[in-house]
């Protein structure tokens, strides 16, 4: 147990970018080509097929086109510790960033065990959906299970690399969830197990090129940047001084109305 413990807490505090173990040469065995490759852009294999929560046949494309980024979880339902934190946090932060669930975006989660059966995914999405008060739309948070070679074409096409340790009959792997665009591009990898609200949600409105949230969220990614090394979105030296000069046009802008009113009035008299 202390040995499961100490791979979760080395893989939650690896560096984002790329947790790599085979860097260091006297890391544990367990973490030997374990990492988060960022592939930013990369294209899900639409074409991979599943079984969603209910046993039903599907492929990602089923989920993707319909103009909603997804929030992707690549997890194993029986996790005894990381994976359910992620769930967890990912589940608060969708919760904490004002958009809706179902309408803004949508959730995906898929479980990279193939051992693993439909009805443990259906356990988890009863419990989530439930705490969303969505529990008969099971469209907007599906929890899929798959056989090993469709796994491997999702996980290997978005750089999450993982591995089983026999000695503790878990996997170790990375912490982060997965932020798409609506064709299902990787836009945003965000690490860790507690995911912001204001953080997922830029993230959101990033990935939907700003067709979700609010002018102000738009206006916001002009000044902010997520830093991978940070873990969060940050103000962006070059956006904001624009938006200083945009503040400043608009003083002058307003000044200058002031002023052309007063001389209108003047005139009329």
């Amino acid at each position: 147990m202390r040995r499961a413990t100490a791979i979760a807490v080395a893989l939650l505090l690896g560096c984002p970018a790329a947790a790599r173990a085979e860097d260091d040469p006297e890391g544990p065995a367990p973490l030997q080509g374990v990492e988060i490759e960022e592939k930013l852009n990369a294209q899900v294999p639409v074409g991979a097929s599943f079984l969603d929560q209910d046993g039903k046949p599907v492929r990602i494309a089923d989920f993707l086109g319909k103009g909603k980024p997804v929030v992707l979880a690549l997890v194993y339902y029986e996790c005894p510790m990381l994976c359910g934190l992620i769930l967890g946090g990912m589940a608060r932060g969708m919760k904490e960033t004002g958009l809706e669930l179902g309408r803004d975006y949508t959730a995906l989660s898929i479980s990279f065990d193939p051992r693993e059966k439909a009805a443990q995914g259906f356990v988890r999405q009863k419990h989530y959906l439930q705490s969303f008060d969505k529990a008969d739309r099971k469209d907007v948070w599906p929890f899929l299970v798959g056989q090993e070679q469709q796994i491997h074409l999702v996980t290997d096409a978005v750089g999450f690399h993982y591995k089983f340790d026999e000695e503790t009959k878990q996997y170790a792997h990375g912490a982060a969830i997965l932020v798409l665009t609506p064709d299902g591009r990787v836009s945003r990898y965000l690490y860790g197990v507690e995911f912001p609200g204001r953080d997922l949600r830029l993230a959101l409105v990033e990935a939907a090129d700003g067709k979700v949230g609010t002018s102000f969220d738009r206006f916001l990614l002009t000044c902010y940047r997520y830093d991978p090394v940070a873990r969060k979105y940050v103000p962006y030296a070059m956006g904001v001084v624009r938006a200083g000069a945009l503040l400043v046009l608009f003083g002058l802008a307003s000044a200058l109305f002031v002023f052309w009113r007063r001389e209108a009035k003047g005139a009329r008299r």
